[in-house]
């Protein structure tokens, strides 16, 4: 009895099987996160339980086991240099589902394996929403379920690509309710968050620069944002993406001022009235793991939760975990900061005591020899323009105490921040109000949708210089240098350099110039566009809307009944399909003929009971009449080898054997 619970409870091979092939898709999504071990650890011990599957090799010991969890926390430790943070927890997890493996005996150890690898489905989640890893996921949940289907079906001991059928049809059910469950159920928010330790180096710009940062950066090809305008486009030149203001050069890096910097009268953006036309626009920003937001020139937001700073730019009060969506109008042709506070203007006068002479030299001559600070402007425009100055994504590297003259004088060759670093330097030492901004510039319109798309390598920087009567204006030295950059963007800038996305040769930007190609991608950015907006970004305030929409006013008893009813009508028709097929499901031609050999007997004095099987109820009737078993026995011989074997047999041995069936129904003893 033992042996045969004992044997009830092991792992048909068909689960087993299964078990392994979702583990090896739940893996997948993570590879370009994760060491090359932990894919040598799946294979190692998907290959060690198959051999101990066929005796060949045994399991591990306890120690061994021990051995193993200890291994795997100090290879992780060694490969992210911590224990914490969401990569490291999501590897230390994967390598804990592999490991499982090793002691994966019985039903119940499958049960753990399997419930554990849906919780690793939605950890791909916690990394990125796209629409394709959602169809992936959806595929890797089909084959949990199936080695959950595979593991109650004991007597299967090959490999059955047809057990996909019912979960795959359980899937098929349980779409509707989902649906409802999506639109209904609240929106809660997350109920912890875990810093994502590898994204700082490319999820956008830094809160401070130094020359190098952002060429760095611009060799991604990431999406930063994506903008949809509600009239016309302004045209590439003039989309400036603000996003951080540097104020402080410090140890030869410009820096944002911090909060405590702030005196009490600077906390307030000053009071300012919009000029010229509007701009209404939103957009879908990519999570940064940063609070500071993107927009052009002067914006306001349309919307809570979205600060504007005292140098006119937009925060947010906390990180950007997850992708955001804002509306935002802005009035770029307005004035910006007309009256220069005292405390202001010293501040965006400050310049380390030494350092850079002969840059300080060169905007003094040039200075000197202006009529005013907007000539002074041009001027050094024009010596960008007029000298041997190369806008390039591999400039060299600059060291010493005096980078910027290593730049000006020597070396010519740089990205924007070389460019903004060096205007706003000569600026300051000229006394003239300079500050930094960093953002992104351009972006690319999807024709599709009409969307304008803003990649990591649209990252860019450059100069405010305060103009007595005009406030703040945008100076860009970048385009004194290299107009392509502004008009046509970084790719056309950089064509004779060939250095655009050099390190991501599969990108399919890289390949805009091949149509087919290109309205590819542009239709799959249009479809993820969508997709993160109506599916992703479906947040509590969408929600309320839709409900509000539907229904007016949205009170809790309301929405109770909401909820159930909307349940209701999915459960329902789908409990009528499944009960209404099952009565209805005509009788197996072998079953019928039992039913009437079982319809025999009782008149007999013998009746089947309930639960009993054909083989007992044969030894039941012929204990009682041995002439009567005889018959029985041949009778049940023949149904149970057609209804367990004929259905493998051709349409036309079963017949036959079900006619010989009906041949030994009539001779039943007793009857002509």
């Amino acid at each position: 009895m033992k042996a045969a619970v004992g044997a009830a409870s092991l792992i048909p091979r068909n689960a087993l099987v299964w078990i392994i092939l979702s583990q090896f898709a739940l893996l997948l999504p993570h590879l370009g996160r994760l060491p090359v071990w932990v894919v040598l650890v799946y294979l190692s011990t998907a290959v060690w339980r198959l051999l101990a599957y066929q005796g060949r090799v045994s399991f591990p010991g306890r120690w061994a086991r021990v051995g193993l969890i200890g291994a795997g926390f100090a290879a992780i430790f060694l490969s992210y240099g911590n224990l914490l943070g969401l990569e490291p927890t999501v590897a230390l997890l994967l390598t804990a589902f592999a490991l499982k493996l090793l002691e994966l005996v019985k039903r119940k150890d499958a049960y753990v394996l399997i419930f554990l690898g849906y919780f690793i489905c939605v950890t791909a989640f916690l990394f990125t929403q796209d629409i394709l890893l959602v169809l992936y996921s959806l595929f890797t949940l089909l084959l949990v379920t199936t080695a959950l289907v595979a593991l109650h079906r004991p007597g299967e001991h090959r490999f059955r690509v047809d057990t996909l059928r019912l979960p795959a049809l359980m899937l098929a059910q349980a779409f509707p309710l989902m649906l409802v469950l999506f639109f209904l159920f609240p929106r809660i928010g997350p109920l912890w968050t875990v810093p994502v330790k590898s994204h700082a180096a490319r999820t956008g710009v830094s809160d401070f620069m130094k020359p190098g940062d952002i060429s760095s950066l611009s060799q991604s090809d990431e999406v930063a944002f994506r903008a949809e305008f509600e009239g016309d486009i302004p045209p590439r030149s003039e989309l400036y993406w603000r996003g951080l203001v540097f104020s402080v050069l410090d140890d030869g890096a410009w820096r944002s001022l911090r909060y405590h910097e702030l005196p009490g009268a600077e906390m307030r953006q000053q009071a300012t009235e919009p000029a010229g036309p509007e701009l209404s626009y939103s957009v879908l920003m990519m999570p940064t793991q940063q609070n500071w937001l993107y927009s052009l020139r002067y914006a306001r937001a349309r919307q809570s939760g979205v600060i504007p700073t005292p140098d006119f730019r937009l925060f947010s009060p906390v990180e950007i975990e997850d992708q955001l969506r804002y509306r935002v109008s802005s009035w770029p042709q307005t004035p910006l900061e007309t009256e220069l506070s005292d405390w202001r203007r010293s501040t965006e006068l400050v310049l380390p005591a030494t350092g850079n002479p002969r840059s300080r030299e060169l905007a003094a001559e040039l200075h000197a020899a202006s009529t005013s600070d907007a000539a002074f402007v041009d001027a050094v425009l024009a010596h960008f323009n007029r000298e041997n100055f190369v806008y390039t994504l591999q400039p060299p590297l600059l060291s010493g105490p005096d980078p910027m003259d290593q730049f000006l004088f020597q070396s010519r060759r740089g990205f924007c921040e070389h460019y903004a670093y060096a205007f706003t330097l000569m600026m300051r030492a000229a006394g003239v109000p300079a500050r930094v901004v960093a953002g992104y510039q351009g972006g690319e319109i999807n024709p599709v949708n009409g969307t304008v798309i803003v990649h990591q390598f649209d990252a860019h920087a450059w100069s405010e210089v305060w103009l007595e009567g005009q406030g703040w204006v945008r100076v860009d030295p970048t385009g004194a240098v290299s107009p392509d950059r502004i008009e046509l963007g970084l790719e056309q800038a950089l064509a004779g350099e060939g250095s655009f996305l050099a390190n991501s040769p599969l990108s399919p930007l890289r390949y805009r110039s091949v149509n087919w190609v290109n309205m590819l991608r542009l239709r799959y950015d249009a479809l993820t566009y969508r997709w993160q907006s109506w599916v992703v970004g479906f947040n509590s305030e969408e929600q309320y809307s839709l409900l509000q929409d539907l229904f007016g006013s949205v009170r809790a008893q309301t929405f109770v009944i909401i909820v159930l009813a909307s349940g209701a009508l999915v459960l329902v028709p789908v409990a009528w399909l499944l009960l209404g097929r099952h009565r209805r499901r005509p009788l197996d031609p072998a079953q019928q003929l039992y039913l009437a050999f079982c319809a025999r007997l009782v008149r007999r004095g013998l009746a089947r009971e309930r639960g009993e099987g054909p083989r007992a109820f044969c030894q039941r009737v012929a204990h009682a009449d041995p002439a009567l078993g005889r018959w029985a026995r041949d009778f049940t011989e023949g149904f149970e080898q057609l209804a367990y074997t004929g259905s493998a047999a051709g349409g036309s041995a079963r017949q036959q054997q079900l006619r010989n069936l009906r041949q030994q129904l009539q001779r039943m003893p007793g009857t002509s």
